[in-house]
């Protein structure tokens, strides 16, 4: 189980957009360590899209302490002061490598997110297992909480989603005998065009070429087919006039 926990969160929108960040991708469990008061009619249920209706009234207020004595925690930070000499933000991660890192946990795990100017503190990294920040700009590595909570929670998605609104498979490659049907097809377009015989081979290589690297689907398969097919007939029929 993965809880997210906001520690000291200055505004009642940005725990609410992180409720509904939550929502999106699977989650639950929000822990909240000295939150602003979340009035049921304010921002931060305005915020929280359809994760009002559960992830926000069941959130826990919860002490610092409980967080670590209970999770494998991970704290996210905008900078990482990257040193083996420091002990307090050494090593980091990243949140595309995130999920990957947490699959051999054991027990539940909480990603804590703190407050909006000055993140976590030092000593409360230090209390932290794993350090995770966001590659941005040196010039403005900073982003804001919801949006940092947003990205972490998106790459954490391979262990909390289960099924996404997305079918199997968002392009589906055209079956290996339709495609040789559309090259059939446009090897007869090239004859009735009287594309010259000696140079058909090479258009012929190149249209496979294309065609390999586009992966067509079945539907655009089909279609090109169709299209090759009714210009070859319409050639002929001027031929036959």
């Amino acid at each position: 189980m993965i809880a997210v926990a906001v520690v000291d969160a200055e505004t009642p929108g940005n725990v609410g957009t992180i409720a509904r960040s939550m929502k999106n991708f699977g989650l639950s469990e929000l822990l909240l360590v000295d939150p602003p008061e979340l009035d049921p009619d304010g921002e931060a249920y305005g915020f929280a899209g359809q994760a009002r209706d559960d992830i926000l009234p069941n959130a826990r207020t919860v002490t610092f302490d409980h967080i670590v004595e209970n999770y494998h925690t991970v704290a996210c930070t905008a900078t990482t002061n990257e040193d083996p000499a420091n002990h307090v933000r050494y090593p980091a991660t990243t949140p595309a490598n995130l999920a990957d890192s947490l699959q051999d946990v054991e027990g539940d795990i909480c990603v804590v997110f703190g407050r909006e100017r000055v993140g976590l503190s030092n000593d409360e990294l230090a209390r932290l297992d794993v350090i995770c920040s966001i590659p941005a700009s040196a010039s403005y590595p900073v982003l804001n909480l919801g949006q940092a909570a947003t990205i972490v929670l998106y790459e954490l998605r391979e262990l909390t989603v289960a099924e996404t609104q997305h079918p199997d498979e968002l392009h589906t490659l055209a079956e290996t005998p339709a495609v040789e049907g559309l090259h059939e097809e446009f090897d007869r377009f090239l004859g009735a065009i009287g594309h010259p015989e000696e140079k058909q081979h090479k258009a012929q290589r190149l249209f496979r070429r294309v065609l390999g690297r586009a992966q067509p689907t079945g539907r655009e398969t089909k279609t090109l087919r169709g299209l090759f097919r009714q210009a070859r007939q319409r050639i002929e029929r001027a031929e036959d006039d």
